[in-house]
């Protein structure tokens, strides 16, 4: 081999050094966007051969087309001699200066892995209830002839809401008053047969037959007079269901009646609420059935996770839902400042227990045929740091961060930035 020649091709090495060069920074400004400002100067300096066939696997082809290579036999020889020979030329020239033949350390941030306690926890979609609401209903049927609130209204209790004519129920309680009081006239005119009947017995002038049938007329006109009393009364307690009054202190709810509907006794006229504590009545998957036990945390969420209201499990339903194979779970909540509402659809967590994990940044996992990957900045002999690419298994996700089940360790300083530039053992500078 000639002075000047690189082995294995007969090319002049500096020839063979140029090409190398020339086209590894081609391919490298290609690839890596932050390096367009080295010059076409600085790429004479040797490139690792790694580095470099990775550019040639990735941007061969359109450098091909930029440099007027054809797909002919010469051309593909020559692209062949450039690789093989390349590739020694740049070692062998590396080899008289391997710290200028490595690729300069990028400067990456990173965040150190903390150990977090997390929650074990399930969500389910649970529905609010207060015991301290009435659903308000009629106990006769009829016509609605006035309506006395409105909703949103307070009330106290006995106030009236609505009245259901009572003009028919009114004749009925006078007939029976009327019937009332032709009895009582019946009864007194039987005590006087009787009491005169019981002068002319002592006389000796009537006879015990006599008394006695005067004394059975007197007892029946007695009987009847108290069966129409409560007649009466009857009647008149049914009258006083004609106005409908509030069972109880405070809100009015909707009012779906309207003055001249015709009610009956299954129709809701409205509701009264009192503001207050109310109760979440979750319904938990029989699988997990064996994990429910009293006092166990519940937390009710809004839409963006925030926390409504904290509580503990205070009922757990012996029965399984036949319908929907679901244990009824309840717990109770304030709900001092009115932010819930009866009957409210509501996402509720119970939290089975804790556990520790380390967490990681969202922007700092890749994932790539259904893999987590990320970076972590590792020591080397002599202080520098490498990437190191490791495979992960993800668990919730808590805010911006993923839990790592397994994978990266407390402590291990993960990248969060420059990611995609990242090789696995290229050099790096940590920074916080």
């Amino acid at each position: 081999m000639g002075r000047g020649e690189s082995a294995g091709s007969g090319l002049p090495s500096q020839f063979v050094h140029l090409i190398c060069s020339l086209n590894a920074h081609y391919f490298l400004r290609r690839s890596m966007p932050e390096l367009n400002h080295v010059s076409t100067s600085n790429a004479l300096r040797p490139w690792p051969s790694k580095m470099f066939l990775r550019c040639c696997g990735e941007f061969m082809p359109e450098f091909m087309s930029k440099i007027g290579f054809s797909k002919s036999a010469g051309g593909l020889l020559l692209l062949a001699l450039m690789i093989s020979s390349g590739t020694p030329a740049c070692t062998n020239n590396s080899a008289q200066n391997v710290h200028a033949a490595d690729p300069p350390a990028m400067p990456v941030k990173v965040q150190e892995a903390h150990d977090t306690a997390l929650d074990d926890a399930s969500e389910y979609v649970a529905t609010l209830k207060s015991r301290d609401s009435a659903v308000i209903m009629p106990q006769v049927e009829g016509q609605v002839t006035a309506i006395f609130v409105h909703s949103g209204d307070v009330v106290t209790a006995d106030t009236p809401l609505m009245e259901i004519d009572p003009l028919k129920q009114q004749a009925t309680v006078k007939s029976q008053q009327s019937s009332l009081a032709a009895q009582q006239a019946n009864l007194s005119w039987a005590q006087q047969q009787y009491d005169r009947a019981k002068g002319l017995y002592s006389a000796g002038v009537v006879s015990k037959q006599d008394l006695d049938q005067a004394k059975s007329t007197l007892d029946a006109a007695q009987a009847q007079l108290e069966s129409l009393n409560a007649q009466v009364r009857e009647q008149e307690v049914q009258l006083h269901y004609y106005k409908v009054m509030s069972p109880r202190s405070g809100v009015v709810g909707d009012i779906p009646v309207r003055v001249g509907d015709r009610v009956t006794t299954s129709t809701q006229l409205t509701t009264v609420d009192k503001p207050g504590s109310l109760e979440v009545y979750v319904y938990v998957p029989i699988d997990h059935s064996s994990q429910l036990k009293m006092d166990l945390p519940v937390e009710v969420l809004s839409g963006e996770d925030n926390i409504l209201a904290s509580s503990r499990i205070s009922f757990i339903s012996p029965q399984v839902d036949n319908t929907t194979q679901t244990v009824l779970v309840k717990a109770r909540i304030a709900n001092s400042n009115d932010a819930l509402r009866q009957s409210q659809f509501i996402r509720a967590r119970i939290v089975w227990g804790t556990h520790h994990s380390p967490e990681v940044p969202i922007l700092a996992v890749s994932r790539l045929a259904g893999q987590y990957f990320a970076f972590v900045a590792e020591p080397e002999k002599g202080g520098a740091y490498v990437a190191r690419q490791k495979p992960i298994e993800v668990g919730q996700t808590v805010g911006n961060d993923y839990e790592v089940r397994n994978g990266i360790k407390p402590g291990d300083k993960i990248i969060v930035s420059g990611t995609q530039f990242l090789l696995d053992g290229m050099p790096v500078i940590p920074q916080s």
